[in-house]
């Protein structure tokens, strides 16, 4: 899983089933990451301001290269040098250290996603009473307005990851049977509304399947215990969907364990185990993914609009995909902008 598990501004979801949306913290509407460009003609303004950018990351993962590179990318578009970059290793102490010995080299620019909301606030200050644009991924600080302390918040579209992980499910198993979820336990607006569009979508959009069974999980290694027990109640439940890969991989490990050759998995975010599952014509018929490389993309593209007194979205989200067997080399590619595993290909 990409993020850290916190308690952080809650992102509310439309729960109807038509028009149901991603929306902000404090009830902002979407703009679609696509609409957040520096035009040619600012090129030149941000050229000749010499200005620097720090990348300040929570994690190291094939999530977080997908977006440095997105956000490197566009930065050397537009003539800004990255000077820092780090690691916090979901450490919030870390991440403020990190914060101050990047700011010694005086970006610019921040981006970064923030730990914690209240250690986050004190750690961004320095930077922020600096005049520091700051573009945070997801998360942001307590008490942080906008445009005031920040460019925007980018993110992922969360409730049409869950959408299209219901539709994908519900396509596999002909529009009709039932299904198990497994959601995130946990206060972490994330996964929340991912998993809670996920329901949404099956209760509204698909009247012949219903969801007989509901578990939460918080920690991933409890995965093929809870699918074990699910099953044993249901044995022929028709699908199953995991809140994110890391756990879909335990309950693929229950089924196998079982001699469970037809219940459907979907899950969130890509996993090489998963997706060769899926390749192979497994349980596994879909995993849903963000395009983690745009995310760094229009998190640079927000900062740098925002050094030059433009008007920025306040909250900005980055497409899902549905990664299948049939599309998981262009999947990879447009997700994270690398060639899928060469486990897939063989």
């Amino acid at each position: 899983m990409k993020y850290f598990n916190i308690v952080a501004a809650a992102c509310l979801s439309v729960a109807s089933a038509a028009g149901a949306e991603t929306i902000g913290p404090n009830g902002e509407a979407a703009t679609a990451s696509t609409a957040v460009q520096v035009s040619d003609d600012h090129i030149a303004a941000l050229k000749s301001g010499n200005h620097s950018a720090a990348l300040l990351w929570h994690d190291q993962s094939d999530f977080v290269n997908a977006v440095t590179a997105g956000a490197s990318d566009e930065f050397a578009r537009l003539g800004i040098k990255v000077v820092a970059t780090a690691s916090a290793g979901f450490d919030a102490a870390k991440q403020r250290s990190d914060i101050e010995t990047a700011m010694a080299k005086e970006p610019s620019i921040i981006l970064s996603l923030p730990l914690d909301p209240v250690t986050s606030a004190a750690a961004f200050e320095e930077a922020k009473e600096n005049g520091v644009a700051l573009s945070f991924l997801s998360n942001v600080p307590s008490g942080y307005s906008h445009p005031a302390d920040y460019a925007a918040i980018v993110t992922d579209d969360l409730f049409q990851m869950g959408k299209q992980a219901a539709d994908a499910l519900a396509a596999s198993m002909g529009g009709s049977g039932t299904v198990g979820w497994i959601y995130h336990d946990a206060d972490y607006y994330v996964t929340n509304q991912r998993d809670n569009a996920f329901k949404t979508t099956i209760e509204t959009d698909y009247p012949n399947i219903e969801i007989v069974a509901e578990q939460g999980i918080s920690d991933p290694a409890r995965a093929e215990e809870i699918a074990n027990a699910m099953l044993l109640r249901n044995p022929d439940l028709g699908g199953i969907f995991v809140t994110w890969a890391g756990p879909a991989e335990g309950v693929l490990a229950a089924l196998r364990a079982n001699g469970n050759d037809s219940t459907k998995i979907v899950t969130l975010d890509l996993s090489e185990p998963i997706a060769l599952d899926m390749v192979k014509g497994g349980n596994v018929v879909a995993i849903v993914a963000d395009e983690a490389y745009e995310l760094g993309r229009a998190m640079a593209a927000s900062a740098a609009l925002d050094l030059l007194g433009e008007e920025v979205p306040a909250f900005v989200v980055a497409p899902a995909i549905t990664v299948t067997a049939d599309n998981v080399q262009d999947g990879w590619q447009k997700s994270l902008r690398v060639d899928a595993p060469a486990s897939l290909s063989k």
